[in-house]
């Protein structure tokens, strides 16, 4: 039985990824890039700034501030695809997979600006906090409330269902490859500890990833930044390994190059999920003054968790002599090549990191099935069995195959993915109106004030206070 679910996945992950998500993603990438002007590389002064703004208050109460909302969605893109996915990715694709997840991020940066300040400009206001997503702008911005909960329900499997099977399964093959631990153990001990997260509520898992998330983003890119210096003379010829073997003609002659093109996007899409519709559920949530600051924050995001993190996992990788074997991949991959940089104690390293990266993955991906959840119906009984689903999913991941978990993952990223490429597509028009707001605001000195109305933008239900003042005001 699993072996004919394989072969069905395998067919339409060859279909989907063979054309249509190497094409729509770039080809996107490159429009939203010269059509906003490169807001990816002029605003990445203006990204750090907005970064560190202080979260304001309503009602008394603190809202989700944009380095938490910037940490929700760091949480789901600095995961398993960040070392597992990168170690996936050499195995499969060699190691000119690595430049093609360098331009995805490069040109993905222009497509989470854009995807993001559209989840702002949408957003809604729950009893809460505010919540947003594609879901939301599908909804509000398309009037295709259907094709709303099409992706509502994908991304909900997707991230609350098998990704999340992913990650507990990188924990549980981590602890068993470090320490002999059973994997069934592992899966029980991430499932108690995630159901006691998730039944905290969007606070508490903002709360958790703006600790967690930069404490291990920092660890880990020291340990790199270690191995690099040790390795410091080999890294010309690294580098010179991933872009010939991405662009040389006799990788193109033997077909190596189509192989790292798929392998580079698959994985590069995985890590930093520009374009996916993941990381704009995250940007909704933060209480800002202007929807293009949360879109400047998650482009920084993109770079932060690819040309960064995946950069880092990549030349640990190819800087030893494990890959070059072809015997171990995924996770294991990773262990070895550390090992062999800085001894035996590197394994047990890459095992709490790889729990902690994971682990803030799973509580990640699980807000955002919650948020779809509720698009399609506000129902206690749902979000309970979502919940226990979810927690269910992480148990059984843990102890799955591998190849399988992989391949399921692919399957329903790919189809969500492909939703959310179209209505950015169609809405990109509203998020250009908002950069050229936003960037006039600034020029004249301003903390930009975002005003839909005189935007001529329609449906903005969070911002219809900003609406009744302007009526207010006028009379």
């Amino acid at each position: 039985m699993e072996e004919l679910l394989s072969s069905i996945i395998d067919f339409s992950n060859n279909i989907l990824w063979g054309y249509v998500l190497i094409a729509g993603l770039l080809g996107i990438g490159i429009y939203f890039t010269i059509a906003s002007r490169f807001v990816q590389f002029r605003f990445i002064g203006e990204m750090i700034r907005v970064l560190g703004e202080k979260p304001q208050f309503e009602n008394g109460k603190k809202n989700i501030s944009p380095f938490k909302s910037f940490c929700v969605g760091a949480a789901t893109r600095i995961g398993t695809g960040n070392l597992a996915g990168v170690a996936v990715a050499i195995t499969l694709g060699g190691p000119g997979a690595v430049f093609w997840m360098w331009i995805v991020a490069l040109l993905g940066g222009a497509t989470a600006f854009i995807e993001s300040t559209l989840a702002q400009v949408y957003k809604i206001r729950d009893s809460k906090a505010f919540r947003g997503g594609p879901a939301y702008y599908i909804e509000k911005g398309l009037k295709a409330r259907w094709l709303g909960i099409v992706f509502a329900v994908l991304i909900a499997v997707t991230f609350g269902l098998i990704f999340n099977s992913v990650q507990s399964n990188t924990i549980a093959l981590a602890f068993e490859n470090a320490f002999g631990v059973n994997r069934l153990v592992i899966g029980l001990i991430v499932t108690a500890i995630t159901g006691l997260v998730i039944f905290g509520g969007v606070h508490r898992i903002a709360n958790l990833s703006s600790v967690i998330v930069p404490i291990m983003a920092v660890l880990y890119l020291l340990i790199a930044t270690v191995v690099l210096i040790i390795n410091i003379g080999e890294l010309p010829s690294v580098i010179g390994l991933i872009v010939g073997h991405a662009l040389g003609f006799e990788q193109a002659v033997g077909g190596a190059i189509g192989a790292a093109i798929l392998n580079g996007v698959k994985r590069g899409l995985f890590s930093n999920e520009a374009g996916m519709g993941s990381a704009p559920n995250a940007a909704a949530t933060s209480t800002t003054s202007h929807p293009a600051k949360q879109g400047l924050i998650q482009s920084l995001g993109v770079f932060v968790d690819t040309i960064l993190v995946c950069s880092s996992t990549a030349f640990i990788i190819l800087l030893a002599p494990a890959f070059r074997s072809g015997d171990i991949s995924g996770i294991e991959l990773l262990q070895n090549s550390l090992n062999s940089h800085i001894g035996g104690w590197a394994g047990i390293f890459i095992s709490v990191a790889i729990f902690l990266f994971a682990f803030s993955s799973i509580i990640g991906s699980y807000y955002y099935g919650e948020s779809n959840i509720e698009f399609i119906k506000e129902s206690k009984s749902a979000l309970l069995a979502f919940r226990l689903g979810t927690m269910a999913f992480v148990l059984i991941g843990s102890v799955s195959s591998l190849s399988l978990v992989w391949k399921m993952a692919d399957l329903f990223m790919a189809l969500m993915t492909v939703i959310n490429l179209i209505a950015i597509g169609l809405l990109g028009k509203v998020a250009f109106k908002v950069l050229k707001d936003y960037e006039m605001q600034r020029k004249a000195g301003k903390d930009p004030v975002f005003k839909p109305s005189e935007l001529g933008i329609e449906d903005t239900e969070a911002w219809e206070e900003d609406k009744e003042e302007e009526k207010r005001a006028a009379i």
